[in-house]
């Protein structure tokens, strides 16, 4: 899957000059916490983030009277407080990289180029989207984590030995164990008794960690 089948379309943008409560009052009336930056040729030149927005005021000098403050607030824009060097993405990228990406930045989005054009949003929130789909957190079914041997052709005996009981597998992910030699693995399936998937799991020597039924 890649980025841009994920994405968020047509991001809501702002410009270097907008002032910080223009700012502020777009991210509520969006509904967004980030807004990409663009400057008069539309090319990306910041990224500002609600929290820059909130965090932002003159210093706490007790001679500035509330109305004062307000004033200086109001003349702040978000060039002065916008991040400058942008990590974005293209949009045929796999979506593993734009969630490596984002970890090993520590951001919670990116946007999305076609060349150098804005096309899109890749967020945490889309992320957390996609890990629902991934373990099927919507769809009912017998929920089964297993623990097994990271060999060739394992998974495929699992899969075969599931599909001969007429099982359906509807999500299945596959994550580290406590070290090289094993994988845990987490699926749903639908059309199987448990007392059949229990001895398909026996059948491949899998070590059964959680099994539970699964309302979706």
């Amino acid at each position: 899957m890649l980025v841009k089948e994920r994405m968020s379309r047509h991001p809501v943008t702002i410009r270097p000059e907008t002032s910080l409560h223009d700012a502020l009052r777009i991210m509520r009336e969006a509904k967004v916490r980030r807004l990409p930056v663009l400057d008069k040729k539309n090319r990306v030149v910041g990224i500002v983030l609600e929290k820059d927005l909130l965090y932002a005021s003159p210093s706490p000098a007790t001679s500035l009277s509330v109305y004062e403050m307000n004033y200086l607030i109001s003349r702040i824009q978000v060039k002065e407080l916008m991040t400058r060097n942008v990590i974005t993405i293209e949009e045929d990228c796999p979506l593993e990289d734009a969630a490596r990406i984002m970890t090993d930045n520590d951001i919670s989005g990116l946007p999305v180029m076609r060349g150098e054009t804005l096309v899109g949003m890749i967020t945490e929130s889309d992320l957390f989207k996609i890990f629902l789909e991934l373990l099927g957190a919507r769809t009912w079914g017998l929920r089964v984590t297993i623990k097994l041997a990271d060999q060739r052709g394992a998974l495929a005996k699992l899969a075969g030995g599931l599909s001969s009981h007429g099982a359906n597998i509807v999500s299945l992910g596959t994550f580290w164990g406590d070290d090289p030699t094993n994988s845990l693995i987490t699926f749903k399936v639908q059309g199987i008794e448990r007392a059949d998937v229990e001895a398909v799991l026996k059948d491949c020597g899998a070590e059964v960690v959680d099994i539970r039924d699964s309302e979706g």
